[in-house]
């Protein structure tokens, strides 16, 4: 007994089983993940080392030199870029691409550790290094704050306001601020002033460095309390540095200058920024907003503007949040286009069978067309996968071969039924010759996108969906061609009467006349043929 006569036999627990993949794939599809994209590890990482007041000659042969050596020890690592400034050091590291999200972390822990064990041969005054290694975060959703008649200030408090109430939206992984222009106090030294009662730099410098920075000043103890003493003196207004003593150099012994009399005091945003956004040529805050791994990026936007609408009464008039983009909504027009091509796919497929096979073969194979899709997107979801432009691609490249399993199945068992067999008998001969080739050339038509999914470098982590999409759908367009298409053939297709006398040949027409005495040709003279192959290969 074949899997085609074990199908029509148990007929019941086949449409069950049907009913059950259309259904669940149904679900699994509502619910899979949707990115715009597949997820990427960007394999390289930044190893920041500042060196304040040297040269750029000093940074690289100081510091970039040893961080480089330490760098080159690790076995995971392809090549090295350094760049060295004035006070500070930057060295790039890109890591094989052989490497994935899965091994990354562990490459960057071993990169952490050999920063660490360098940092003993650096010279005295370099500040610790720092390895930033995130760079795999894509914002999802891109916001622009601006406020008419709102400072840089009151922009950025708001915009840390909506920073902490949407982070634990779902599916929320990471909200980084930008374009912030942080505030800061200038100190502008007046030269004259400063050689008339004889200060120097360096004393202005050192007033300051010794100002409201936090030190513990003791305890009293009360009884069987401990308080805290608390020092005053810290400044809180701009106004409060005019008052700042300075050490004057002058033939009278503790001579103090207040600094207001040797420089002038203002308060204003860091120059020249760091960063700085403007939308519609508006100083802007920019709010970016990354999904978790694994997420569903429709989902996110979808909670992230309801949301928005219940934090609208709370939003200052006059503050506006514009959005620069949204990938929800190309995520989802990216779906409802594969929807659609799905659909006009079936059709397509119905009506060209109707013209060439029969309106009852069409409904056959666009129905075996829309279980396998369905189905594969039950395995999709067993498998974490994430609907993306790479997925849906094979999806759409699978739809013109899906249907090839089950139009051998369902022509021949047609051409047998016409001939008046019984549909088990038909479903029994045209399975038993057709199911082993039908495999090896599913299998085949796999394995000419194998190099894809088995790559291990960067082309095969970012398009790996496309093989392994491929894969499903085509062994499962196998797997129904040999079970559900001979029982829905038995139920839709007519079978007609049997002759006593000398059947019609259906495959007797000229064309089949014609493409059999080709065939037989190239088969007889078939070193001919191959050489022929080759030579078009070549």
């Amino acid at each position: 007994m074949n899997i085609a006569e074990w199908s029509m036999r148990n007929h019941v627990t086949t449409w069950v089983l049907t009913a059950v993949m259309l259904v669940v794939g149904a679900k699994s599809f509502n619910s899979l993940s949707r990115l715009e994209d597949p997820e990427f590890t960007i394999k390289e990482a930044q190893v920041i080392t500042q060196y304040p007041g040297a040269s750029a000659q000093e940074v690289e042969e100081e510091v970039t030199n040893v961080i480089e050596k330490a760098v080159q020890q690790l076995g995971q690592l392809d090549y090295v870029e350094s760049r060295s400034s004035r006070g500070i050091s930057i060295v790039k590291t890109v890591i094989k691409s052989n490497y994935d999200k899965t091994t990354l972390p562990q490459v960057w822990d071993e990169l952490r550790r050999k920063v660490n064990d360098a940092q003993a041969h650096l010279p005295p005054g370099t500040l610790p290094s720092v390895v930033n290694d995130d760079f795999g975060d894509v914002y999802g959703i891109y916001l622009a704050i601006t406020g008419e008649g709102f400072n840089y200030d009151e922009v950025y408090e708001y915009a840390k306001f909506l920073q902490r109430e949407l982070l634990p939206v779902q599916d929320v992984k990471k909200i980084t601020l930008y374009g912030n222009l942080p505030e800061a106090v200038f100190v502008e030294m007046q030269r004259e002033r400063m050689a008339e009662f004889g200060v120097s730099p360096t004393e202005i410098t050192n007033a300051l460095r010794l100002k409201n920075i936090p030190t513990t000043a003791g305890y009293l103890t009360l009884g069987d309390d401990h308080i805290a003493v608390n020092p005053t003196g810290e400044f809180r207004k701009v106004e409060e540095f005019g008052d700042l003593l300075i050490k004057a150099n002058t033939d009278q012994e503790n001579h103090l200058v207040l600094l207001k009399d040797v420089a002038k005091i203002s308060r204003g945003y860091q120059d020249p920024p760091s960063a700085i956004l403007k939308y519609n040529g508006t100083p802007a805050i920019g709010i970016g907003i990354s999904t978790v791994s694994g997420g569903n990026v429709v989902t996110m936007g979808q909670a992230i503007e309801n949301k928005m609408r219940a934090l609208a009464p709370l939003t200052p008039i006059g503050l506006d949040i514009n959005v620069i983009s949204l990938q929800s909504k190309a995520v989802t027009l990216a779906i409802d286009g594969f929807k659609q091509n799905l659909l006009a796919s079936i059709a397509i497929v119905v009506l060209v069978l109707l013209l060439s096979m029969g309106l009852r073969s069409g409904i056959i194979i666009g129905a075996i067309l829309a279980v396998t899709i369905l189905g594969t997107f039950i395995f999709m979801k067993m498998g974490s996968m994430t609907l993306e432009r790479i997925s849906l691609g094979a999806l759409v490249i699978a739809l013109g071969m899906l249907v090839d399993n089950a139009i051998v199945i369902t022509d021949g068992m047609r051409m047998r039924m016409q001939q008046g067999i019984d549909a088990l008998t038909a479903a029994k001969d045209i399975v038993g010759q057709t199911a082993i080739p039908l495999l090896g050339a599913t299998v085949v038509a796999v394995a000419g996108f194998a190099a894809i999914g088995t790559s291990d470098d960067s082309t095969g982590e970012y398009c790996r969906s496309l093989f392994i999409v491929i894969l499903i759908s085509l062994m499962l367009s196998w797997l129904t061609a040999v079970t559900v298409t001979p029982l829905m053939c038995k139920h839709l297709l007519k079978q007609g009467k049997p002759t006593d006398g000398e059947q019609k040949d259906p495959y007797g027409g000229k064309f089949f006349i014609f493409y059999r005495n080709i065939l037989r040709s190239a088969i007889e003279h078939r070193w001919i043929t191959i050489a022929t192959v080759v030579s078009l290969f070549a």
